[in-house]
């Protein structure tokens, strides 16, 4: 595994009550994404991680998507960016939404610490290009590489009845 710089930032004080070290849960949790993808990086990363109000995550889905509602998470790839000797290439941010997360692991009778390491390697495959939206294809690849990544983690398909 490429060493990666994963900054977890909790804006809604709920998140720290999901899993007990919820920073080293979210880290693992992305470091699997980033090591299980096909176009995995070769050099340092830098990822973060907000996990927010889905308030805060509406604004963002208004303003970059067009969409005036929450989401479960959302994903933002860093542009391209020359490298700097030494320094982690910045990958992007992930933003999650605590009560849209909630609601979900609720309704889908999942534990929510579960849907939060499904939700974050889901996020961190799409900042390393993995779409489930241009076709069935892509989503059923993207689908395998997540279900992979949480079996690394000791956690069941996702997608299992």
């Amino acid at each position: 595994m490429i060493e990666t710089e994963i900054d977890v930032a909790v804006e809604d004080a709920r998140w720290n009550d999901v899993v007990p070290d919820l920073e080293a849960f979210v880290i693992r949790a992305v470091e699997a994404g980033l090591a299980i993808a096909p176009d995995s990086p070769k050099e340092a990363v830098e990822v973060s991680v907000l996990l927010t109000t889905d308030a805060a995550v509406q604004a963002l889905n208004r303003t970059w998507r067009g969409q005036d509602k929450p989401t479960n998470v959302l994903s933002f790839p860093a542009p391209p960016q020359p490298p700097h000797a030494g320094m982690a290439q910045p990958l992007g941010d992930v933003v999650l939404a605590y009560d849209t997360m909630l609601r979900e692991s609720a309704e889908q009778s999942k534990p929510l610490s579960h849907h939060l390491a499904h939700l974050l390697v889901h996020g961190t495959l799409h900042l390393l290009g993995q779409d489930h939206e241009t076709g069935d294809a892509d989503a059923e690849a993207m689908e395998a590489l997540e279900i992979a990544a949480l079996a690394t983690l000791g956690m069941p398909d996702p997608y299992a009845d």
